[in-house]
């Protein structure tokens, strides 16, 4: 056996154990879990109940971070068989139909975040009808915030918010699989020329000329004018917070996978090749990329976990030595992840990864675990694991 080829096979016995390990703990908090949704964020390393929010009481389903739940399930269902797990995953369905059918708390662009994994998966992977219409219902709310002239899905808030209208947010990248998942279902094709023409705008806008982001836009929204950069999470507006790199890795190597547009896939690889040059010595990233080894600063898992995830997604489509330079970077993050920030050897805790970090400045969820974090990290072992599994965006 090669050098290569050793370490290969090294790096897959570590992760195989560490998906083994998350497996366990996703099945472990379906009794936990069964009548109340996890907060956004571990509280001293454990997660609680949702804090009561949008007029909903403890432990309801609202905010953006709920669906990330149901995607742990599915993923440990297909992986496993478990029948627990599939009825815990299925009863998600019921409680994504009542949120839409409501009108519960869906005034945000989130809305893919929500209902691909807890409606879009279930309908493909079992067929389920109600799930697909509540997915459909959630699509076209996300469409209600697409503005025309700007061509963009405004981020937040009720659409007449001065304060938010005409503004995106890089994050907004990983909704558009629901427009475009929406659009081959009902073959309306404004669900995806809304996807493809936002993604263009932040390709155009969002990426700075030396590869990093800005976390959050402007546009008027009257007349499309772009207007200005700015962050609501990182260090400042000029810096780059690493989990908004990490969702343009993602987000822009999906929109070439949904719409086959080059820029998009060039795109994607400026922002990663950012991303991995300012990683510190063990591969996760601090919570800004203006912060490396020695700023006291803390990291962020959630960032590394999502851009595992890109970095595999950015490989299959690419060849040559390119390929193979992206997805030995991801397994170096997904390993260092795995030995150094999970749970695996600490079962005091109901998460799945810990030392990450929600809103530093706003000082809400610092070197915690995080319920993205747990999920795209639970990804990110899936597809470096059974690379030809379909996947959920």
């Amino acid at each position: 056996m090669s050098a290569e080829a050793e370490r290969a096979a090294t790096t897959t016995d570590v992760l195989t154990a560490a998906w083994d390990a998350a497996a366990a703990t996703v099945r472990g908090n379906v009794a936990e879990f069964a009548h109340w949704y996890p907060d956004d964020t571990t509280t001293g390393g454990t997660y609680r109940p949702r804090t009561p929010r949008a007029g909903c009481p403890e432990g309801a389903n609202a905010g953006w971070t709920t669906g990330f739940w149901p995607g742990m399930l599915w993923l440990v269902w297909e992986a496993t068989g478990d029948d627990t797990v599939l009825r815990a995953a299925e009863r998600q369905v019921d409680s994504f139909e009542d949120r839409v059918l409501r009108g519960v708390d869906l005034d945000t662009h989130d809305l893919g975040f929500l209902y691909t994994l807890s409606c879009v998966t279930p309908w493909r992977l079992r067929g389920h009808q109600r799930a697909r219409d509540a997915a459909l219902r959630a699509a076209d709310h996300l469409m209600t915030r697409f503005l025309e002239p700007a061509g963009i899905v405004q981020a937040w808030g009720d659409l007449a918010d001065p304060l938010q209208r005409g503004r995106t947010i890089i994050d907004s990248l990983m909704n558009l699989p629901l427009l475009y998942w929406a659009a081959g279902v009902t073959g309306d094709p404004a669900p995806r020329r809304a996807a493809v023409r936002h993604t263009e705008q932040l390709r155009r806008h969002v990426i700075r000329p030396d590869g990093t982001t800005f976390h959050t836009y402007y546009w008027d929204p009257e007349t499309g004018e772009p207007l200005r950069g700015a962050t609501e999470q990182g260090h400042q507006d000029g810096s780059c917070w690493a989990r908004g790199q990490a969702w343009g890795v993602y987000g822009f190597a999906l929109g070439y996978r949904h719409a086959r547009q080059e820029p998009f896939l060039d795109a994607a690889r400026r922002c990663a090749d950012h991303f991995l040059s300012r990683l510190p010595d063990d591969r996760v990233a601090y919570w800004d990329l203006v912060f490396t080894d020695g700023s006291g600063e803390e990291r962020d898992s959630s960032a590394a976990a999502i851009a595992a995830c890109g970095l595999y997604e950015l490989a299959d489509h690419l060849d040559g030595r390119a390929a193979p330079h992206y997805r030995a970077a991801a397994d170096a993050i997904l390993t260092s992840l795995a030995t150094s920030y999970s749970t695996a050897h600490d079962r005091t805790s109901n998460a799945l990864l810990l030392h990450g970090v929600y809103d530093k400045p706003k000082l809400v969820g610092v070197d915690e675990g995080t319920l993205w974090g747990d999920y795209f990290y639970l990804e990110a072992l899936s597809r470096r694991l059974h690379p030809h599994r379909r996947g959920y965006w």
